[in-house]
């Protein structure tokens, strides 16, 4: 690939996914970028180490391999930049220490991720962040939480498990008014089916251990800023020393090429079984923002090109008693739906959801919780599989 012939602007996605972020013309014409592994870098006399006035100058500050992935997430992103970190909650933690301070008031969607609530009611809290949760649902009236000392608003659609949408361009238009910073944890859908800072959102964050890595090996986040927000971040994470391993960066920007490829795929069978469930009667509701029937579907329509392979459906099941014993008993009899926390990789995953930890958007009360992550095995083999599933639920 020569970059200066690379269509990038009216490249389609694929194209894009195959040739951004590397030109292997300046490493010999190797297609892949070389994998740097790197602490000390050497400065060529004083006066340029003294100033830093060369692109390199310590392992943590990136390298060959890492800025090639960020590289690649800009591009997708349309951020000022990025920066990687060992894990997706890294990639929440970073920008909350980044743009938080004592005294400073936060709205954290209810419907959020368990280990960022977690990480918020502790060190958040302990460090003077005052939290708020608030309704996923609450489009532009969340104009009336903001507060004198409101500094950030963090959002997710879907939201976890229960996959409620939010209405992003209306959440950051009022944030904005209050010059609140916007953060969005984007990583169900990528940057592929919606672009956060295109709806108003300043900082976008993905676990890229899910769909950018495509094959649960691999566990690291990104965090890509807008041009405003864009220092400040970066300055937060070289003082914090959070950074990305080469190795874990040239395996990402791997699986980032065939992304698409997959994505497609995991969207396709997630519709065909999401939509099976929704015709069985043992299933009481079907939690997946494409179907029609779902509350938040028409803002899904309206904001995101396409859905991912991760939704949640509630098991009917009359008995509030009964809720845990028949989860585990469909959830046990599953063979080719491994038990497992994370998603985006090629297997198929079920694991039952707690939602102990809500605020607001508590448990359904029509039955247990189950979300799955639909992997790319056939669709028919699948559903043999959860077939037996509800069989021995049934059997209880």
């Amino acid at each position: 690939m020569n970059n200066k012939a690379f269509p990038s602007a009216g490249a389609g996605v694929n194209t894009r996914l195959a040739h951004i972020g590397h030109d292997p013309h300046a490493y010999h014409g190797f297609v892949n970028p070389p994998v740097v592994h790197a602490s000390t870098v050497l400065f060529p006399d004083c006066r340029t180490m003294e100033k830093r006035d060369q692109k390199y100058t310590y392992g943590t500050r990136g390298t060959p391999t890492t800025d090639a992935l960020c590289e690649a997430l800009d591009e997708l992103e349309g951020s000022a930049g990025t920066v990687l970190v060992p894990s997706g909650l890294a990639a929440i933690s970073v920008p909350f220490l980044a743009f938080l301070s004592a005294g400073d008031h936060a709205l954290i969607v209810d419907s959020v991720y368990a280990p960022c609530r977690q990480f918020c009611n502790t060190m958040l809290r302990r460090l003077g962040v005052d939290i708020e949760y608030y309704d996923p649902e609450i489009g532009a009236g969340i104009e009336g939480l903001i507060k004198s000392n409101t500094k950030l608003v963090h959002t997710e659609a879907p939201g976890s498990n229960t996959m409620e949408m939010q209405d992003i361009r209306a959440i950051a238009d009022a944030a904005h008014r209050h010059g609140c910073v916007v953060t969005m944890d984007n990583t169900w859908a990528t940057p592929l089916y919606f672009r956060p800072l295109d709806f108003g959102v300043d900082v976008s964050i993905h676990a890229t251990t899910k769909y950018p890595s495509g094959h649960s090996d691999i566990v690291m986040g990104s965090v890509s800023a807008n041009a405003k927000y864009w220092p400040q971040l970066h300055d937060a994470a070289i003082t914090m020393g959070i950074c990305g391993a080469p190795d874990d960066a040239y395996q990402i920007l791997r699986g980032l090429r065939s992304m698409g490829v997959r994505l497609e795929h995991h969207q396709r069978s997630a519709l065909d079984i999401a939509r099976w469930l929704e015709s069985r009667d043992d299933v009481a509701r079907v939690l997946h923002p494409a179907l029609p029937s779902f509350s938040g579907h028409e803002i899904w329509k309206r904001d995101f090109k396409g859905a991912s392979g991760v939704f949640s459906f509630i098991l009917k099941v009359e008995d509030e008693r009964q809720f845990k014993a028949k989860a585990h008993a469909f959830l046990d009899t599953l063979s080719l739906f491994g038990l497992g926390y994370s998603w985006g990789g090629y297997e198929s995953l079920a694991v039952p959801v707690s939602l102990s930890d809500r605020t607001i958007r508590k448990a359904p009360p029509d039955g247990p919780v189950i979300r799955l992550q639909i992997g790319l095995e056939d669709v028919a083999d699948l559903r043999k599989d959860l077939e037996a599933g509800f069989a021995s639920a049934a059997a209880m």
